[in-house]
Protein backbone atom coordinates (compact mmCIF):
# COMPACT_ATOMS: atom_id res chain seq x y z
CA UNK A 1 0.00 0.00 0.00
CA UNK A 2 1.23 3.51 -0.96
CA UNK A 3 0.37 6.54 1.79
CA UNK A 4 0.45 10.44 1.31
CA UNK A 5 1.05 12.10 4.07
CA UNK A 6 -0.45 15.36 3.77
CA UNK A 7 -1.13 17.19 6.98
CA UNK A 8 -0.52 20.92 8.05
CA UNK A 9 2.68 21.40 8.59
CA UNK A 10 2.73 23.34 12.01
CA UNK A 11 3.93 21.05 15.23
CA UNK A 12 0.83 20.30 16.65
CA UNK A 13 -0.70 18.46 13.34
CA UNK A 14 2.56 17.30 11.68
CA UNK A 15 3.54 15.14 14.83
CA UNK A 16 0.53 13.22 14.73
CA UNK A 17 0.59 12.46 11.69
CA UNK A 18 4.48 11.40 11.22
CA UNK A 19 3.40 9.46 14.31
CA UNK A 20 0.54 7.55 12.03
CA UNK A 21 3.13 7.03 9.49
CA UNK A 22 6.05 5.72 11.36
CA UNK A 23 3.74 2.66 12.43
CA UNK A 24 2.65 2.00 8.88
CA UNK A 25 6.30 2.07 7.67
CA UNK A 26 6.51 -0.33 9.92
CA UNK A 27 3.87 -2.44 8.37
CA UNK A 28 6.06 -2.39 5.49
CA UNK A 29 3.78 0.51 3.48
CA UNK A 30 5.29 2.86 1.18
CA UNK A 31 4.57 6.41 2.99
CA UNK A 32 5.72 9.86 1.51
CA UNK A 33 5.49 13.21 3.49
CA UNK A 34 4.01 16.67 1.58
CA UNK A 35 6.07 18.62 3.21
CA UNK A 36 7.10 22.78 3.23
CA UNK A 37 11.33 23.16 4.29
CA UNK A 38 10.87 23.53 8.11
CA UNK A 39 8.66 20.22 8.10
CA UNK A 40 11.51 18.15 6.10
CA UNK A 41 14.09 17.50 8.86
CA UNK A 42 11.15 16.82 11.15
CA UNK A 43 9.82 13.95 8.81
CA UNK A 44 13.41 12.82 8.08
CA UNK A 45 13.74 12.50 11.90
CA UNK A 46 10.83 10.26 11.53
CA UNK A 47 12.41 8.22 9.46
CA UNK A 48 10.00 8.90 6.14
CA UNK A 49 10.50 10.09 2.81
CA UNK A 50 8.88 13.83 1.86
CA UNK A 51 7.77 15.26 -1.19
CA UNK A 52 8.56 18.82 -0.92
CA UNK A 53 6.00 21.64 -1.56
CA UNK A 54 6.76 24.65 -3.44
CA UNK A 55 4.35 26.81 -1.55
CA UNK A 56 5.02 26.22 2.37
CA UNK A 57 2.01 28.82 3.41
CA UNK A 58 -0.32 26.40 1.83
CA UNK A 59 -0.19 23.83 4.69
CA UNK A 60 0.12 25.87 7.57
CA UNK A 61 -2.75 25.92 10.16
CA UNK A 62 -2.54 30.15 10.18
CA UNK A 63 -3.57 30.42 6.79
CA UNK A 64 -6.09 27.41 6.26
CA UNK A 65 -9.12 29.82 5.84
CA UNK A 66 -7.31 31.72 2.66
CA UNK A 67 -5.19 29.18 1.14
CA UNK A 68 -6.89 26.40 0.19
CA UNK A 69 -6.62 27.09 -3.60
CA UNK A 70 -3.36 26.65 -2.95
CA UNK A 71 -2.89 23.84 -0.56
CA UNK A 72 -5.55 21.64 -3.31
CA UNK A 73 -3.49 22.56 -6.34
CA UNK A 74 0.39 21.44 -4.07
CA UNK A 75 -1.81 17.75 -2.79
CA UNK A 76 -3.23 17.21 -6.12
CA UNK A 77 0.73 17.65 -7.09
CA UNK A 78 1.91 15.04 -4.59
CA UNK A 79 -1.18 12.45 -5.86
CA UNK A 80 0.16 12.47 -9.28
CA UNK A 81 3.86 11.87 -8.58
CA UNK A 82 3.27 9.27 -5.76
CA UNK A 83 0.18 7.78 -6.79
CA UNK A 84 -0.93 6.73 -3.54
CA UNK A 85 -3.78 3.93 -2.64
CA UNK A 86 -4.84 6.31 -0.06
CA UNK A 87 -4.41 10.09 2.24
CA UNK A 88 -3.85 11.00 5.64
CA UNK A 89 -4.71 14.49 6.41
CA UNK A 90 -5.80 16.88 8.86
CA UNK A 91 -8.69 18.33 10.14
CA UNK A 92 -8.96 21.95 8.79
CA UNK A 93 -6.82 20.63 5.94
CA UNK A 94 -9.42 20.79 3.14
CA UNK A 95 -7.68 21.46 0.18
CA UNK A 96 -6.04 17.65 0.72
CA UNK A 97 -9.94 16.71 1.15
CA UNK A 98 -10.96 17.90 -2.28
CA UNK A 99 -7.86 16.41 -4.01
CA UNK A 100 -8.72 13.55 -2.95
CA UNK A 101 -12.23 13.54 -3.97
CA UNK A 102 -11.40 14.98 -7.36
CA UNK A 103 -8.73 11.92 -7.85
CA UNK A 104 -10.91 9.14 -6.20
CA UNK A 105 -9.03 8.40 -3.28
CA UNK A 106 -10.31 7.63 0.11
CA UNK A 107 -8.86 9.76 2.54
CA UNK A 108 -8.70 9.40 6.79
CA UNK A 109 -8.64 12.80 8.72
CA UNK A 110 -6.59 13.46 11.74
CA UNK A 111 -8.81 15.22 13.92
CA UNK A 112 -8.16 17.29 17.58
CA UNK A 113 -8.30 16.05 20.63
CA UNK A 114 -12.14 16.58 21.35
CA UNK A 115 -14.67 17.08 18.38
CA UNK A 116 -15.56 20.10 17.39
CA UNK A 117 -18.73 19.76 14.98
CA UNK A 118 -22.48 18.78 15.89
CA UNK A 119 -22.50 15.05 17.70
CA UNK A 120 -26.38 13.44 18.26
CA UNK A 121 -26.74 13.31 21.73
CA UNK A 122 -29.04 10.24 23.70
CA UNK A 123 -29.68 12.63 26.60
CA UNK A 124 -30.51 15.18 24.99
CA UNK A 125 -28.02 17.48 26.96
CA UNK A 126 -27.51 21.17 26.23
CA UNK A 127 -24.26 21.17 24.68
CA UNK A 128 -22.68 24.53 25.79
CA UNK A 129 -20.38 25.76 22.86
CA UNK A 130 -21.87 26.26 19.64
CA UNK A 131 -20.57 23.27 17.15
CA UNK A 132 -23.13 24.50 14.31
CA UNK A 133 -21.79 27.91 13.98
CA UNK A 134 -18.49 26.35 13.95
CA UNK A 135 -19.48 23.82 11.08
CA UNK A 136 -21.28 26.17 9.05
CA UNK A 137 -18.04 28.44 8.90
CA UNK A 138 -15.82 25.43 8.35
CA UNK A 139 -18.39 23.92 5.57
CA UNK A 140 -17.96 27.66 3.90
CA UNK A 141 -14.53 27.31 3.10
CA UNK A 142 -14.29 23.71 2.57
CA UNK A 143 -16.90 24.46 -0.56
CA UNK A 144 -14.71 27.62 -1.45
CA UNK A 145 -12.48 25.16 -2.50
CA UNK A 146 -14.80 22.73 -4.48
CA UNK A 147 -16.03 25.56 -6.48
CA UNK A 148 -12.21 26.99 -7.30
CA UNK A 149 -11.56 23.23 -8.34
CA UNK A 150 -14.40 22.98 -10.25
CA UNK A 151 -16.19 19.90 -8.54
CA UNK A 152 -19.68 19.68 -9.06
CA UNK A 153 -22.04 20.39 -5.57
CA UNK A 154 -22.40 17.43 -3.22
CA UNK A 155 -25.40 16.25 -2.01
CA UNK A 156 -24.89 14.78 1.47
CA UNK A 157 -27.26 13.15 4.06
CA UNK A 158 -25.59 15.30 6.96
CA UNK A 159 -23.82 18.36 6.46
CA UNK A 160 -20.33 17.18 8.09
CA UNK A 161 -20.07 14.16 5.60
CA UNK A 162 -17.80 15.54 3.38
CA UNK A 163 -15.40 16.70 5.85
CA UNK A 164 -14.84 13.24 7.55
CA UNK A 165 -13.23 11.18 5.05
CA UNK A 166 -13.65 7.27 5.53
CA UNK A 167 -12.62 8.00 8.80
CA UNK A 168 -12.42 11.14 11.46
CA UNK A 169 -9.94 9.95 13.95
CA UNK A 170 -10.03 11.53 17.22
CA UNK A 171 -6.70 11.78 19.22
CA UNK A 172 -8.27 12.02 22.85
CA UNK A 173 -10.93 9.59 24.75
CA UNK A 174 -14.57 9.73 25.20
CA UNK A 175 -14.04 10.84 28.45
CA UNK A 176 -13.49 14.00 27.16
CA UNK A 177 -16.77 14.28 25.03
CA UNK A 178 -19.99 15.30 26.63
CA UNK A 179 -21.96 12.68 28.26
CA UNK A 180 -24.38 10.74 26.21
CA UNK A 181 -22.31 12.11 22.82
CA UNK A 182 -23.27 9.89 19.64
CA UNK A 183 -20.65 10.82 17.20
CA UNK A 184 -21.02 10.43 13.37
CA UNK A 185 -20.37 6.88 12.21
CA UNK A 186 -16.95 7.92 10.87
CA UNK A 187 -15.95 8.99 14.04
CA UNK A 188 -13.62 7.77 16.06
CA UNK A 189 -11.52 7.73 19.57
CA UNK A 190 -7.80 6.32 18.77
CA UNK A 191 -5.80 8.08 21.17
CA UNK A 192 -2.67 10.87 20.87
CA UNK A 193 -0.84 9.29 18.04
CA UNK A 194 2.15 10.84 19.91
CA UNK A 195 5.57 12.04 18.64
CA UNK A 196 8.22 14.48 18.58
CA UNK A 197 11.44 15.47 18.11
CA UNK A 198 14.16 14.48 20.41
CA UNK A 199 15.31 17.07 22.98
CA UNK A 200 18.37 18.99 22.88
CA UNK A 201 21.15 18.29 25.26
CA UNK A 202 21.28 21.47 26.92
CA UNK A 203 17.43 21.15 27.65
CA UNK A 204 15.33 20.79 30.32
CA UNK A 205 16.28 23.52 32.24
CA UNK A 206 17.98 23.25 35.42
CA UNK A 207 16.20 21.77 38.77
CA UNK A 208 15.95 25.12 41.35
CA UNK A 209 12.44 25.26 42.03
CA UNK A 210 9.55 23.05 41.17
CA UNK A 211 8.20 23.42 37.50
CA UNK A 212 4.84 24.27 36.12
CA UNK A 213 4.30 23.58 32.19
CA UNK A 214 3.08 26.63 30.55
CA UNK A 215 1.85 26.59 26.74
CA UNK A 216 0.44 29.32 24.93
CA UNK A 217 -2.72 29.39 22.24
CA UNK A 218 -3.79 31.56 20.32
CA UNK A 219 -6.06 34.06 22.05
CA UNK A 220 -8.94 34.34 19.24
CA UNK A 221 -9.73 37.98 20.66
CA UNK A 222 -9.81 36.84 24.14
CA UNK A 223 -7.86 37.49 27.50
CA UNK A 224 -3.88 36.99 26.81
CA UNK A 225 -2.68 34.72 29.70
CA UNK A 226 0.48 37.39 30.28
CA UNK A 227 -0.79 39.21 32.83
CA UNK A 228 -2.03 36.27 34.94
CA UNK A 229 1.09 34.41 34.26
CA UNK A 230 3.53 37.19 35.54
CA UNK A 231 1.37 37.05 39.02
CA UNK A 232 1.04 33.60 39.10
CA UNK A 233 4.69 33.03 39.05
CA UNK A 234 5.84 35.93 40.54
CA UNK A 235 6.93 34.98 44.53
CA UNK A 236 5.52 31.55 44.12
CA UNK A 237 6.25 28.17 44.89
CA UNK A 238 7.35 27.35 40.99
CA UNK A 239 9.11 28.43 38.23
CA UNK A 240 7.34 28.01 34.72
CA UNK A 241 8.64 26.75 31.87
CA UNK A 242 6.84 28.76 28.74
CA UNK A 243 6.36 27.29 25.50
CA UNK A 244 5.51 30.54 22.91
CA UNK A 245 4.04 27.98 20.31
CA UNK A 246 2.12 30.24 17.40
CA UNK A 247 1.42 33.06 19.98
CA UNK A 248 3.13 36.52 19.66
CA UNK A 249 6.19 37.98 21.23
CA UNK A 250 6.49 37.60 24.75
CA UNK A 251 5.39 40.16 27.64
CA UNK A 252 7.29 38.53 30.76
CA UNK A 253 7.53 40.88 33.56
CA UNK A 254 11.02 41.35 34.76
CA UNK A 255 10.64 39.80 38.43
CA UNK A 256 8.63 37.05 37.43
CA UNK A 257 9.98 33.08 37.15
CA UNK A 258 9.54 32.27 33.99
CA UNK A 259 11.61 30.37 31.17
CA UNK A 260 10.34 31.35 27.90
CA UNK A 261 11.51 29.95 24.35
CA UNK A 262 10.16 27.85 21.88
CA UNK A 263 11.05 24.01 21.78
CA UNK A 264 10.15 21.36 18.45
CA UNK A 265 9.09 19.15 21.96
CA UNK A 266 7.52 19.36 25.11
CA UNK A 267 7.92 15.50 27.20
CA UNK A 268 10.93 15.92 28.82
CA UNK A 269 9.60 18.70 30.64
CA UNK A 270 6.01 18.16 31.37
CA UNK A 271 7.89 14.75 32.66
CA UNK A 272 9.31 16.99 35.43
CA UNK A 273 6.26 19.81 35.72
CA UNK A 274 3.74 19.38 38.69
CA UNK A 275 1.19 20.99 36.00
CA UNK A 276 0.90 22.09 32.71
CA UNK A 277 -0.96 25.34 32.56
CA UNK A 278 -2.95 25.81 29.19
CA UNK A 279 -5.01 27.22 26.99
CA UNK A 280 -6.37 23.61 25.96
CA UNK A 281 -5.01 23.08 22.82
CA UNK A 282 -4.46 19.48 21.97
CA UNK A 283 -1.13 18.91 21.79
CA UNK A 284 -0.36 20.32 25.83
CA UNK A 285 -3.37 18.23 26.96
CA UNK A 286 -2.34 15.33 25.57
CA UNK A 287 0.80 15.75 26.51
CA UNK A 288 -0.10 16.07 30.16
CA UNK A 289 -2.89 13.61 30.22
CA UNK A 290 -0.24 10.80 29.01
CA UNK A 291 2.27 11.56 31.44
CA UNK A 292 -0.04 11.88 34.43
CA UNK A 293 0.45 15.75 35.03
CA UNK A 294 -2.78 17.68 36.38
CA UNK A 295 -3.86 20.68 34.02
CA UNK A 296 -5.00 24.21 34.66
CA UNK A 297 -6.44 25.79 31.77
CA UNK A 298 -7.55 28.72 30.81
CA UNK A 299 -9.78 28.61 27.08
CA UNK A 300 -10.09 31.47 24.88
CA UNK A 301 -12.01 30.28 21.34
CA UNK A 302 -12.35 27.94 18.56
CA UNK A 303 -10.98 23.90 20.10
CA UNK A 304 -10.23 25.36 23.48
CA UNK A 305 -13.71 26.20 25.18
CA UNK A 306 -14.64 22.76 24.02
CA UNK A 307 -11.26 20.91 25.19
CA UNK A 308 -11.22 22.75 28.52
CA UNK A 309 -14.48 21.83 29.23
CA UNK A 310 -14.21 18.37 28.81
CA UNK A 311 -10.90 18.13 30.77
CA UNK A 312 -13.01 19.80 33.71
CA UNK A 313 -15.87 17.30 33.42
CA UNK A 314 -13.52 14.51 33.50
CA UNK A 315 -11.50 15.98 36.73
CA UNK A 316 -8.24 16.23 35.10
CA UNK A 317 -8.39 19.69 34.90
CA UNK A 318 -8.97 22.83 37.52
CA UNK A 319 -9.94 26.13 35.68
CA UNK A 320 -7.85 29.33 36.02
CA UNK A 321 -8.94 32.26 37.75
CA UNK A 322 -10.46 35.01 35.65
CA UNK A 323 -8.15 37.76 34.13
CA UNK A 324 -8.65 40.24 37.09
CA UNK A 325 -8.03 38.22 39.59
CA UNK A 326 -5.80 38.87 42.55
CA UNK A 327 -2.12 37.71 42.04
CA UNK A 328 -2.39 35.53 45.58
CA UNK A 329 -5.57 33.68 43.90
CA UNK A 330 -3.74 33.10 40.69
CA UNK A 331 -0.57 31.57 42.66
CA UNK A 332 -3.02 29.22 45.11
CA UNK A 333 -4.59 27.97 41.94
CA UNK A 334 -1.25 26.91 40.71
CA UNK A 335 -0.29 25.46 43.96
CA UNK A 336 -3.78 23.50 44.30
CA UNK A 337 -3.52 21.71 41.03
CA UNK A 338 0.12 20.69 41.35
CA UNK A 339 -1.01 18.89 45.16
CA UNK A 340 -4.41 18.21 44.98
CA UNK A 341 -4.28 14.14 45.40
CA UNK A 342 -7.91 13.34 44.00
CA UNK A 343 -6.65 15.43 40.42
CA UNK A 344 -3.52 13.71 40.07
CA UNK A 345 -5.63 10.52 40.62
CA UNK A 346 -8.27 11.11 38.00
CA UNK A 347 -4.88 12.10 35.63
CA UNK A 348 -3.34 9.06 36.63
CA UNK A 349 -6.29 7.06 35.51
CA UNK A 350 -6.43 8.81 32.24
CA UNK A 351 -2.59 8.64 31.43
CA UNK A 352 -3.40 4.51 32.00
CA UNK A 353 -6.01 4.79 29.33
CA UNK A 354 -4.03 6.49 26.64
CA UNK A 355 -0.84 5.09 26.76
CA UNK A 356 -3.00 1.62 26.82
CA UNK A 357 -4.82 2.74 23.78
CA UNK A 358 -2.17 1.63 21.42
CA UNK A 359 -3.06 4.70 19.70
CA UNK A 360 -0.63 4.26 16.66
CA UNK A 361 -2.06 0.90 16.02
CA UNK A 362 -5.62 1.61 15.65
CA UNK A 363 -4.83 4.88 13.20
CA UNK A 364 -2.71 3.01 10.83
CA UNK A 365 -5.75 -0.23 11.11
CA UNK A 366 -7.95 2.74 10.33
CA UNK A 367 -5.79 3.88 7.03
CA UNK A 368 -5.24 -0.26 5.96
CA UNK A 369 -9.30 -0.56 6.28
CA UNK A 370 -9.82 2.89 4.07
CA UNK A 371 -7.29 1.81 1.49
CA UNK A 372 -9.42 -1.23 1.01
Amino acid sequence: MKVLLCPLNDPGYLYPALAVGAELRRRAHTVHVLAGPRAVPTATEAGLETVAVADATALSVSHWTVRGPEQYTEVARAVRQTRPDVLVTSVLCHGALVAAEAADLPVVVLGLAAHLWPYRSATDAVDAHDRTWRLTETLKHYGAIREAAGLAPRRDRFPDTPLLGAAFLLRGHPALEPPGAELPPAVRHVGPCWWEPEPTAADPPPESKPLAYVHLGRTFGGASLWPRLNAAFTSGTHRAVVELGRSGAPEAAPDADLIVGRRPWMGPIVDRADLVLTNATSAPVLAALLRGTPLLVAPNGSEQQVLAAGCLRAGVARRLPEPGASAAALRAAVEATAHDPELRFRVREMAGLLVGGKSETHAADAVEAASR
